[in-house]
C-alpha cells in the first residue's frame, strides 16, 4: 500500500456559498481532522458557481460533497451518492433589502433586478418560486458568485432584493448585516447536507464514525458554535426525495449546458 504521502488526496467538495478563501478556512477543523482519521491527505475544494459545482460532482470529480438539499439530491439520484448527515440548524432561504429601502412587499420588486447565486442554487431557486408565487412580473436575476456580493450590490442600490441562505446573512459582518431587511423567510429545507462517492462505499459507516467523532472534539464544537450549525444529525428517511422538484431543475440547467 502506498505511504498516505504518496496517496491521491481526498477530495471534499463544499458547495460554493461563499468565496473560496471563506469555504477553505471554515472547513479547515474537518479537513485536519479527517486527515488523521483517514490517513491520506484531504483537499477543500469548490467551484465557481453552483452549476458547476453540481456539474463536477455528477462527473464524480469530488470522494465527498457538502451542498445543500436540492443537489445532494440530485447526486443520490444521478451519480450514486451515498447520504451521510446533515446539520441539526435548520437552513432557511431569505430574501434581503437595503433596511432603508422601498421594498416592503413582494409586490414592490415588479419591474426591477433581483441577485441570486446562480441558476443551481438552492436559495435562488427558492428565490424565483417566492416570486412565482407572489406574482411579481417583470423581475430580472442578476447572478453573482458569494453572498457577501449579494448584500454589497444591494446596498449599492444594484438590485433591488437578493437570495442567500438564512446562515449566510447571519454571518454577514455587522457592518453590511445591520444595513440590510430580511423581506420574506422561508420554511426550513434539508441544508448542507453530506454524501459519499460511492467509489467509497465499504467506508461508508467508517466515515460516519469519523464526522460523528469530528463532532465531539473540541474543534469541532467550536466550528458548530462559530457557524451555528449545532452539531450533526441524522437525515430524515423522506428529507431528500422533498427535494426533488429542486434537484429536477438543476438537472435541466446541466442538460441545457448553462
Amino acid at each position: 500500500m502506498a505511504a498516505p504521502s504518496e496517496q491521491l488526496p481526498f477530495r471534499i467538495g463544499v458547495a460554493p456559498h461563499s468565496s473560496a478563501r471563506v469555504i477553505i478556512e471554515m472547513y479547515q477543523p474537518l479537513r485536519h481532522r479527517l486527515e488523521q482519521t483517514l490517513q491520506r491527505p484531504v483537499e477543500i475544494v469548490t467551484a465557481p458557481d453552483f452549476t458547476e459545482f453540481a456539474r463536477r460532482g455528477v462527473a464524480q470529480q469530488y470522494d465527498m460533497v457538502i451542498t445543500t438539499g436540492h443537489q445532494a439530491r440530485l447526486m443520490q439520484t444521478d451519480a450514486g451518492y451515498l447520504p451521510l448527515l446533515t446539520y441539526q440548524a435548520d437552513f432557511k432561504a431569505v430574501a434581503l433589502v437595503a433596511f432603508d429601502s422601498r421594498f416592503r412587499t413582494p409586490q414592490d420588486l415588479a419591474h426591477s433586478k433581483v441577485i441570486g447565486l446562480s441558476a443551481s442554487s438552492l436559495v435562488t431557486l427558492w428565490g424565483q418560486h417566492w416570486l412565482h408565487r407572489n406574482a411579481v412580473p417583470n423581475t430580472t436575476m442578476r447572478y453573482v458568485s458569494a453572498s457577501d456580493s449579494v448584500g454589497q450590490l444591494l446596498l449599492k442600490g444594484e438590485g433591488s432584493a437578493g437570495f442567500v441562505s438564512l446562515a449566510n446573512f447571519q454571518s454577514l459582518p455587522a457592518s453590511v448585516r445591520d444595513q440590510l431587511r430580511v423581506l420574506a423567510e422561508s420554511l426550513p429545507m434539508a441544508g448542507r447536507v453530506y454524501v459519499l462517492n460511492q467509489r467509497h462505499a465499504k467506508q461508508q459507516e467508517a466515515m460516519l464514525a469519523a464526522l460523528w467523532a469530528f463532532a465531539e472534539t473540541a474543534e469541532g464544537k467550536q466550528y458548530f458554535s462559530k457557524y451555528k450549525l449545532g452539531g450533526y444529525r441524522a437525515l430524515e428517511p423522506r428529507e431528500l426525495v422533498a427535494m426533488d422538484p429542486y434537484a429536477n431543475e438543476v438537472r435541466t440547467t446541466l442538460k441545457q449546458g448553462k
